[in-house]
């Protein structure tokens, strides 16, 4: 039997969307992939403990430890080669990596952002400032978005979109919550299924 896809999940903070994520290949909706890595760029984030309740092999690489941001990228790649990674999933990622970076992956790096792109996405956008944004242009809808990464921010193919309902008294919190909850913990896993399963047919 071809065997699951490799995916690595890059992170930077507490994990919940790679606790999204564990969750589905738990629950057998991701299984054409399995988590075999989880590399944070930040000592101690919480994402960490998460990889380590899943027993999921997990690295620290920072940027500062590294020296530059090209040693920080080759450091990456190095790890991503040692575990045989082919799929690589940002989850929560908050660096950005470099035209050569993702050059080096095609349609191989996911990630999830808080809005129905393109609105409210690139350089600038991230975390709560997208749901500030979204508040103060008085959208009706907002929602999250999976696509593929290439050089441009949030600049690659849309795989899969949901939207969320703003409500009245909504704060960016509350907002960034609802989208968390009514839209990335799904669409991420969904995502990293169907892609591992397109990698898994291009296999044979």
């Amino acid at each position: 039997m071809n065997a699951p896809v490799k995916i690595a999940v890059l992170v930077s903070g507490g994990g919940t969307n790679l606790q999204a994520l564990i969750d589905s290949e738990k629950r057998g909706d991701l299984k054409s992939g399995t988590i075999s890595l989880v590399i944070s760029n930040k000592e101690g984030a919480f994402a960490l403990e998460r990889a380590k309740n899943a027993n999921i092999p997990a690295v620290t690489v920072t940027k500062a430890a590294c020296g530059s941001q090209e040693a920080f990228e080759a450091k990456m790649k190095e790890v991503l080669a040692e575990n045989g990674i082919e799929l690589i999933i940002l989850a929560g990622f908050m660096s950005i990596l470099s035209a050569d970076f993702t050059s080096a992956y095609p349609e191989r790096i996911l990630n999830v952002h808080p809005s129905l792109i393109p609105s409210f996405c690139g350089k600038g956008f991230y975390g709560l400032r997208v749901h500030e944004a979204a508040l103060a242009y008085g959208v009706k809808v907002t929602g999250a978005t999976v696509h593929f990464v290439n050089e441009i921010p949030d600049g690659g193919k849309i795989i899969l979109q949901r939207a969320v309902e703003i409500k009245e008294g909504d704060t960016p919190e509350t907002l960034q919550r609802r989208v968390m909850e009514e839209a990335e913990w799904h669409l991420l896993p969904a995502a990293a299924e169907k892609v591992s399963a397109q990698i898994l047919c291009a296999r044979k």
